[in-house]
């Protein structure tokens, strides 16, 4: 039996300062198109480029290095550490990036007072989702990011916080500069995006077009 193709060709490019979103069922890839984005899945061909960088190429240290210091990720449910406070979870980013203990604190309380979430004394795991997920968006933009990738950033929210977050996250390249990506089942949190593609048969397909046979 074959080995399944999930992509096949697939092709985006996002600027710093754009955004992009892409959806499709279950299964149909877009874990993939993420790993394959991260590094952590290597593609049988073709290239991967992030900051100028082909890290389909990179060995595994200096992929580290890469995604590291250009790259950004907001998951689903936050993947914080509840014990910590929203400071100390930003702020571990810029510390396992090489960042000085004194500048990784600072822009991290600088962040995530722009961003509208008490900081200091509270932990983590007592933030609202809403807050949680902006605190997760402030750790994805520590490292001053080339692209930032989101993972179903409001599966696990209520339909305010949703919008709210959905509101920050598309504000964030032209705040920041940097490219947006955001993978979602979501149609109203989609539509937000500056160019939309589905997955659908292995391939990348503007919304609302059909795959040709």
């Amino acid at each position: 039996m074959a080995d399944r193709v999930l992509l096949d060709g697939v092709n985006l490019q996002v600027r710093g300062g754009e955004s992009a979103a892409v959806t499709g069922p279950s299964g149909s890839g877009k874990s993939t198109f993420l790993g394959c984005v991260l590094g952590l899945i290597r593609p049988s061909g073709g290239t991967v480029e992030v900051a100028g960088q082909d890290i389909a190429r990179l060995r595994q240290r200096a992929l580290e290095r890469h995604r590291s210091r250009h790259m950004g990720v907001v998951f689903q449910f936050g993947e914080l550490l509840p014990e910590l406070t929203p400071v100390e979870n930003v702020a571990l980013a810029a510390l396992l990036a090489g960042t000085p203990s004194g500048q990784a604190y600072e822009r991290a309380e600088g962040l995530l007072a722009e961003l509208g979430v008490p900081y200091r004394g509270v932990p983590t795991g007592q933030l609202s989702g809403g807050e949680r997920q902006r605190t997760a968006v402030a750790r994805a933009l520590v490292n001053e990011p080339a692209v930032l990738l989101a993972d179903e950033p409001t599966g696990a929210l209520d339909a305010t916080t949703r919008d709210s977050v959905a509101d920050l996250l598309f504000e964030v390249p032209e705040r920041w500069g940097c490219a947006l990506v955001v993978v979602t089942h979501d149609p109203a949190v989609a539509a937000r995006a500056d160019v939309r593609v589905e997955l659908k048969d292995a391939l990348f397909v503007p919304h609302g077009a059909e795959v040709r046979p």
